[in-house]
């Protein structure tokens, strides 16, 4: 009896084994099938880089924080794609792996956590990747506060992940809300400080506008690379209430309605 109870793997096991499977069945779908596969993830956002740059320059002599176009633009286009792409993956998740659900072995949690996972690990190297060749090919002089720079990709992350997993339930429930949320996301590219800084937006809009997580992870972003700039309206505090707020209202739902989702 002890030989069958020691040989039997542990629940935590089990979910690492889980996870790490469909790690590497979104790997080979998501990126093994398509042309180019890895390479898309980072021509993305250098594209966006370039192309901002290019317009922006031709407006105006210099960006409204240092002297380099790419770098601003980066800082701020970078830590929003993280978002746009955890979130986007993450709402996918049960749909995604919903053959693989019907299995006990497998949880909608396994599901979440497999698809964050990766696609975080996958745009911080595509972080990584994009600034040093700015860094590199623009000879950008830059005092990089690496805190600051881990702050806000982790709390990209988390909004990514609070974000997703909540429209994960809503998706999954309420097919339309796919349509909702994409037009009312749609915003988020124009007033997340990509484009400029939050302290040139006058007052009572500046006030709204604080309101949106993302502006305070690029902020943060900001402030690791522009050492003069002090971004006080940063609040890790408020972007971490969001995120967890919306990921234990994620899990309460799928965990009381994971069933009907399922059958459906």
């Amino acid at each position: 009896m002890s030989r069958t109870l020691h040989s039997r793997p542990s629940p935590q096991f089990k979910t690492l084994r889980s996870i790490i499977a469909l790690v590497l069945r979104e790997m080979a779908t998501t990126y093994g099938r398509s042309p180019g596969g890895y390479l898309w993830a980072v021509l993305e956002p250098v594209a966006g880089t370039a192309l901002l740059t290019f317009v922006f320059s031709l407006a105006f002599r210099s960006p409204p924080i240092g002297d380099s176009f790419p770098l601003f633009y980066a800082t701020g286009l970078l830590p929003f794609m993280l978002y746009m792409e955890i979130s986007g993956k993450v709402s996918q998740s049960v749909q995604f792996s919903r053959p693989l659900l019907l299995y006990p072995s497998v949880t909608y949690f396994d599901a979440i956590a497999a698809r964050f996972i990766l696609n975080f690990i996958t745009q911080v190297l595509v972080f990584v990747l994009v600034i040093s060749g700015i860094l590199l090919f623009f000879d950008v002089r830059a005092i990089i506060n690496f805190q600051a720079v881990i702050i806000s990709l982790l709390m990209a992350g988390m909004l990514g992940l609070g974000v997703g997993s909540i429209n994960c339930f809503l998706n999954s429930m309420f097919p339309i809300w796919i349509r909702v949320w994409a037009i009312f996301n749609r915003p988020m590219f124009i007033i997340s400080c990509i484009f400029f800084i939050f302290e040139a937006i006058p007052e009572p809009y500046s006030s709204i506008l604080w309101y949106n997580p993302m502006v305070h992870i690029v902020g943060e972003m900001r402030r690791a690379f522009y050492s003069t700039y002090d971004a006080t309206y940063v609040s890790g505090l408020f972007v971490v209430s969001v995120s967890g707020t919306l990921f234990i209202l994620a899990f309460i739902f799928l965990n009381r309605y994971h069933r009907d989702i399922l059958n459906n």
